[in-house]
């Protein structure tokens, strides 16, 4: 199984079919120069060897090296343009994110230009067509795969937002949803809780529903599939629809996941207008750490993570790339949720 911590030659496939994008330091390498040579080479400046200049830009060719608008000496500190793509503007979890994106970008004298794709695949698509052309760099959320996202690059530099490293080619900042909610049911099992439903917010076997089954299993709890149910809006409504069917469903849950605060909070609602007292009838957990989970009554325990340094670590990876470096991988790339506790569970 492909992890992390794997080096992959340039060029070469990984097993997941994933091809590694090459660096200045990938060319220096196969063609036995300095970086700077390279960096001659490739942008025809100095005086360079006429048969060394040959071998460089052939082992660009190999490896389909594209050096970005830093390496060509395109960009001056202070003019630098990043593509920040959001799902959803109207989910607080996002400006967040964001928040911590332009942050970082603005320590480094970044401008930052951000494109709401409301959770359309074709916005998202639009969103890279139109950034590949003004940005230095792109990061965001995308659900496209890897070969689709590299149709609409344009060679722009492309860093995934809550994507594991280990699943794509590109640059990532991965969730570890697995840890986190590890944390989660252990929790909810130690103050006593057997039947545990959840309320998931993606079609499919995503990583949050991929690790809830996980660790209800790891407690031999009486839980399979039937035990969740889908929520297609990620909203407070979304939970409070997805909550009703989930006790029509399974009136014996005494606890119950969600796949965000926002459907969290929404199964609170549905949960005391069925008159069930939260937490000595149902405990909730959620899973993002808005701030919103303080304000509610009672207060929201949940899987926290910290979105300012998702951001900031998304334009180190930024700053990585254009640079012609290697991204962060393996834990460095990675945030781990933390479980807070509060009253609802």
């Amino acid at each position: 199984m492909w992890t992390d911590n794997q080096r992959v030659e340039p060029g070469d496939e990984r097993p997941d079919g994933a091809r590694r994008r090459a660096t200045i330091h990938d060319v220096a390498r196969l063609a036995g120069v300095s970086r700077q040579t390279v960096s001659r080479a490739v942008n025809d400046k100095g005086e360079i060897d006429p048969g060394t200049k040959e071998r460089v830009l052939e082992a660009a060719r190999l490896l389909d090296y594209r050096p970005s608008r830093f390496a060509r000496g395109l960009v001056q500190k202070g003019a630098v343009t990043a593509g920040l793509v959001i799902p959803d503007l109207r989910n607080p979890f996002f400006p967040e994110v964001a928040a911590g994106v332009l942050e970082a970008a603005e320590q480094r004298g970044w401008q930052v230009v951000v494109w709401d794709s409301r959770i359309d695949d074709a916005r998202e698509r639009q969103a890279l067509d139109v950034l590949s052309h003004q940005a230095d760099a792109v990061v965001g959320y995308f659900k496209d795969s890897d070969e689709v996202l590299t149709r609409h690059l344009g060679g722009v530099p492309l860093v995934l937002l809550e994507r594991g490293p280990q699943q794509t080619r590109f640059a990532a900042v991965g969730i570890d949803a697995s840890a986190g909610v590890e944390q989660g049911i252990a929790h909810l099992v130690q103050s006593g809780h057997r039947r545990i439903g959840m309320l998931d917010g993606e079609h499919g076997p995503g990583a949050r529903r991929k690790a809830f089954l996980e660790q209800v299993r790891r407690h031999g709890l009486p839980v399979d599939e039937s035990w969740i149910v889908l929520c297609p809006e990620h909203s407070v409504a979304g939970g409070e629809s997805g909550m009703e069917r989930l006790l029509d469903a399974r009136p014996e849950i005494t606890a119950v996941f969600g796949f965000n605060d926002l459907i969290a909070v929404g199964a609170m609602r549905t949960a005391r207008r069925r008159g069930r007292r939260v937490p000595d009838d149902l405990a909730v957990l959620g899973f993002d750490g808005l701030s919103l989970g303080e304000l509610v009554d009672p207060a929201l325990t949940t899987l926290h993570i910290d979105k300012r340094q998702l951001g900031r670590l998304a334009v180190e990876q930024m700053a990585r790339l254009c640079a012609g470096e290697e991204p962060l991988r393996g834990a460095d790339a990675w945030i781990t949720p933390e479980l807070v506790v509060r009253e609802s569970a």
